[in-house]
């Protein structure tokens, strides 16, 4: 029964960062994958990051798209899972949608792999 929700959505120029929250409540985040994805206008949903929990620590994946601009964290005292999204460009403007599912799994950029979805949060990047 845990819950979650969205939040850090913005305007922001060119060159700019902005960092998303997805918080959970109800249960330990801890427990799930976590998603990142993404969904532009005219273009399909797609997978932006997403981490996972093992043993020897967090397992995290990268969209090419984004692979070293943007970093998933998590924060487990806050029970919260970020996206920390640096250098952006018009391109990466979209609604942002935080996903999770229990445990791990296999193809944590594809959203069929997920049980639940945020409501999203917008991120616009304009000059």
């Amino acid at each position: 029964q845990l819950q979650f929700v969205e939040s850090g959505g913005g305007l922001v120029q060119p060159g700019g960062s902005l960092r998303l929250s997805c918080a959970a409540s109800g249960g330990v985040l801890d427990y799930y994958t976590i998603g990142w994805f993404r969904q532009a206008p005219g273009k399909e949903r797609e997978g932006v990051s997403c981490i996972s929990s093992r043993v020897s620590g967090s397992i995290t994946n990268y969209a090419d798209s984004v692979k070293g601009r943007f970093t998933i964290s998590r924060d487990n005292a806050k029970n919260t899972v970020y996206l920390q999204m640096n250098s952006l460009n018009p391109e990466d403007t979209a609604v942002y949608y935080c996903a999770i599912v229990p445990g791990v799994v296999r193809t944590c950029l594809s959203p069929p792999s997920y049980n639940r979805w945020g409501q999203g949060t917008q991120v616009t990047v304009s000059s």
